[in-house]
Order: structure tokens, then sequence, then C-alpha cells
């Protein structure tokens, strides 16, 4: 019988609703083979998620998602198979790009309280266990305290940066970002791949010069894709030889549509995906 596993989640560290341990239980529960915690821009969870793994049937593949600058665009590129000697590095390497996205979350509360909407932000921090604070965090403050309606209105009406309230810190270059995820042996995916680079022209203008930069794989199996999404991901990634990856993008209650493992209803990441980037991750 074919397995299935779920390359792309969030725990409590950054944006998801689980914590660590939880995220392995959801898999067990799921059927899943095998699950990448993924974090946004930090790998302190991972410790915790590996140990949850331990003699659980699930296989825990350490990760973290992190955003990055393609010509002014924001693209997120997930490092999976992050060896633990490099956790520290990792974490060193982000506290600047932390201390210029606290800049950017403090300048958008204070906007934001300007125009009526009243956030206490450092009540907001503190509800993470990692400290770390991004506008999912805040959409959902606002759908709490009755601003807006949930948190997909919350962007659309708050915090895009078209809406005049957010500026976007400043970000690491995408392939900069790919070539320090390749020097630690970690097998670099460019992640939802259509939601920043809405373009087909666009995304193979990326994918040639990131594939020169180290790029391993693409997610071509992704909570949001339609069929010919799909299609044509998987027609790209074997176009400019990557290998395919996949994943949920799972943030517990934070996205109740989003289930793991299974997406919005119908999606399969096969354990085949898994096995070739675990491959490529033995060649490092």
């Amino acid at each position: 019988m074919e397995r299935f596993c779920d390359l792309h989640t969030h725990s409590n560290y950054s944006d998801g609703s689980c914590t660590p341990e939880e995220l392995i239980t959801c898999a067990r529960e799921a059927g899943l083979a095998a699950v990448a915690l993924t974090d946004h821009n930090t790998v302190l969870g991972l410790p915790r998620f590996l140990a949850a793994a331990r003699n659980s049937g699930v296989e825990a593949v350490p990760g973290a998602e992190f955003s990055t600058d393609y010509e002014g665009t924001e693209l997120h590129i997930l490092g999976l198979f992050i060896r633990s000697e490099h956790y520290d590095v990792l974490t060193a390497m982000m506290e600047e790009a932390h201390r210029r996205k606290e800049e950017s979350n403090r300048q958008l509360v204070e906007a934001l309280a300007q125009a009526g909407y009243r956030l206490d932000y450092e009540s907001l921090k503190a509800s993470s266990p990692s400290g770390l604070i991004n506008r999912a965090h805040i959409a959902g403050e606002l759908t709490r305290l009755g601003y807006t309606a949930d948190r997909q209105e919350a962007f659309s009406k708050l915090l895009s940066p078209k809406c005049g309230f957010y500026r976007p810190p400043e970000r690491i270059g995408a392939f900069e970002m790919i070539r320090v995820l390749k020097s630690m042996g970690a097998v670099t995916v460019l992640a939802h791949p259509f939601l920043s680079l809405k373009e087909e022209s666009d995304l193979r203008e990326f994918l040639v010069q990131a594939r020169e930069a180290g790029l391993d794989a693409m997610e071509v199996r992704y909570s949001k894709f339609d069929e010919d999404q799909t299609r044509l991901a998987e027609q790209l990634a074997a176009q400019y030889g990557l290998l395919s990856s996949g994943g949920s993008d799972f943030h517990g209650e934070n996205k109740p549509d989003i289930c793991m493992g299974r997406g919005r209803g119908d999606l399969k990441v096969p354990v085949s995906f898994l096995d070739e980037l675990k491959r490529r991750a033995a060649m490092a």
C-alpha cells in the first residue's frame, strides 16, 4: 500500500497552533509515514520535534522555511534535513532578520493603532514560545478582537503592503539563502512557487538562476494548487532538473481549512518524493 508524507508544516514556534509534539501525534493519526517541521525563520522547535518522533512510527524531517527576497518579491525557501550541528549557526544568522522583522511589526502595530485598530503587541509576543511574531499572528489578533471577520479579511483589508500600514522588512537574498543551506548539507526546496511568482515566465527565470545557486527541489504538490498548477509544477521541476516535494502548509487551528497530509482534502505527497530528497541529502 502506498504511503504518504507531509513535508511542509508549522508549529507554535512560528505561526502554527500545535506544539512540535502535537505535530507528530497529528501525523501518526493521519497515517503518515513522515512529516517535516518547517517553521518560519527558526529551528528552535526542532529538538522537541525530533525527540517526540522517537519510537512514534513517524519519521521526523528537521527543516525550516526562510523568507527571502528575489527582485523585490518575497519568496520562501525550505531547508530540509537540517543538521543539529548547524542549529546555532542558523539561529545566529536569523537574529538580524528577526530584528528587522520586529521593527517592521512594531511599525505596523503603531500604524494600525493610529487608525483605531489597537493591539497589545507585548502580549501577542508572549503568546509565542519563540517570541517570534509575524503578520499571521497580527491577523489572528485582529480577528479575535473583532476588527476583522477572519484572517483573510485582515490581510486583504489591513495587512497587505498595498493597504499602507505594512512595510516589509529587508530580507536575505533567495540565492544567498540557498547557498548557505547547501553549504550546511541541507536540501533546498522552493515553497509554493505560484503564490509569489504568479507568472510562468517569472518562475522560469527564477528557476534558471536558482538551479545554478544550488536549488534541489520545488513543491509540486501543495494545498492551494489546482490540477493545472500541479501539472505545470511537475513539468517545470522535470524540465529544470529539480526533485519534487510537497506539503500541506499545515498551521493547525490557525488555518482550519488545511489538514495535515491532506491539505484541503485531495493532497497526496508520496513517500517516493521523500526518498529522493533523502538520497540527495545523503550525497551532501
